[in-house]
């Protein structure tokens, strides 16, 4: 099938076909309506089996499109809402057994990264599991290093917000010991995403202004990684700027449909540059670690911890740095450290220092300890100025704001 995009919105036109469809996705739709291009991508893939998957807030908005497919005899079973935040495990292996229960041919996600992650992670163990077989993290796992990789189902990717899970080939889980998990693999790319602003719309301040952070995150990382090329840096400062330009917009009018779909197309540009070789970055792997350990949203990680980061290794990516003040629309020298700070300060709903996480000291000496024992040659791998110490790592955590 060859690769298409489209867009209802002309004033985005020539910035939806310069992007890259990411390989092995279909079709990506920007600014339309989910009903009625859903329906037609599903007749293009001619399954007949759609397993739904969404977050609790967005089934309202929805509910006319699962009526049409029951009415249409392709619901496999009712609308699944089991994915929570982070996708925790408990709720990823009971929608992983029911769609293998109901013999799924499509997952449809709807909502945020934890259920578009969870999606892929259901199509991954629909591709393995035996009839009467109960999922396990483990088994999914083992799952992604089937030889040869037999076909997955296909998933439609409707997302609610700007995490951009949905154009990525990798998962993530949460398990009950609150350890970042999950699995990869090419096949795992979803077939079709569609953003419709609709579903943005009244979504909570966390979620919308979280998630749009996570574009600036995916932007900087990918512009200080120190495996990037000049064309990842290019594309990432491109989309840097216009999840800005949707954050200041979003700020004035939170369902602006133009600001909206600024966010969405400068999140995809920076996740596509991130992607490209540099995933992850030292601050998305600090991130995730930050979010299933404590429970935080990863845009609330992004609030407390991405100036912070920025801010230890400015010296060591300072010419890359220049060019994130630069796509921020500042020409006078100031730094990027406090110009994300700054950005973070006028977001609703995003945290911004560890008291808003109700994370402490002792808990951030302990995670110091565990991220240095751990991953401390990963994060030197990924960091633009490496760690020499667990006590460094803590000192680069708790750096006062107003020292940024």
């Amino acid at each position: 099938m060859a690769m298409r995009r489209s867009s209802h919105l002309s004033t985005v036109q020539p910035e939806v076909e310069a992007l890259l469809v990411p390989p092995g996705m279909d079709a990506v739709h920007v600014g339309v309506s989910l009903e009625e291009t859903a329906l037609n991508e599903i007749s293009q893939l001619q399954v007949s089996k759609v397993f739904v998957m969404a977050n609790k807030s967005s089934k309202p908005l929805v509910e006319d499109f699962i009526t049409t497919l029951e009415s249409k005899g392709i619901l496999a079973a009712p609308i699944n809402c089991d994915i929570s935040m982070g996708g925790a495990e408990d709720g990823l292996l009971k929608a992983c057994d029911e769609a293998v229960s109901v013999s799924a041919d499509c997952v449809i996600t709807i909502g945020g990264g934890a259920v578009q992650d969870a999606g892929k992670l259901v199509r991954l163990w629909l591709s393995a599991a035996h009839t009467d077989e109960k999922a396990t993290v483990k088994g999914i796992q083992a799952a992604q290093n089937q030889e040869p990789m037999p076909p997955l189902p296909p998933q439609i990717c409707c997302p609610n917000s700007f995490a951009m899970a949905e154009l990525t080939h990798v998962a993530g889980l949460v398990t009950k010991d609150n350890v970042k998990s999950g699995a990869a693999h090419k096949s795992m790319m979803p077939n079709v995403v569609i953003y419709d602003s609709n579903l943005s719309r009244g979504m909570p301040d966390w979620v919308k202004f979280g998630t749009a952070l996570r574009g600036v995150e995916h932007a900087v990382g990918a512009v200080c990684h120190p495996d990037a090329t000049e064309n990842i840096r290019v594309r990432a400062l491109k989309g840097l700027t216009f999840v800005n330009k949707g954050l200041l917009g979003m700020a004035k009018d939170p369902d602006s449909e133009k600001a909206q779909v600024n966010c969405y197309l400068g999140g995809w540009m920076a996740i596509r540059a991130l992607n490209t070789g540099c995933y992850p970055s030292v601050a998305h792997l600090i991130q995730n670690h930050y979010s299933a350990r404590f429970n935080v949203h990863q845009g609330s990680c992004s609030g407390v911890l991405s100036a912070r980061i920025l801010h230890y290794h400015r010296e060591d990516s300072l010419e890359h740095q220049k060019r994130i003040s630069e796509a921020l629309g500042k020409y006078d020298g100031e730094a990027a450290p406090s110009l994300i700070s700054e950005l973070v300060a006028t977001l609703p709903g995003v945290a911004k220092d560890h008291a808003d996480t109700k994370v402490d000291t002792q808990m951030l000496k302990d995670f110091s300890d565990f991220m240095y024992e751990k991953h401390g040659a990963k994060l030197n791998r990924l960091s633009p100025k490496p760690f020499e110490s667990a006590e460094g790592f803590f000192d680069m955590l708790t750096l006062p704001l107003e020292s940024i």
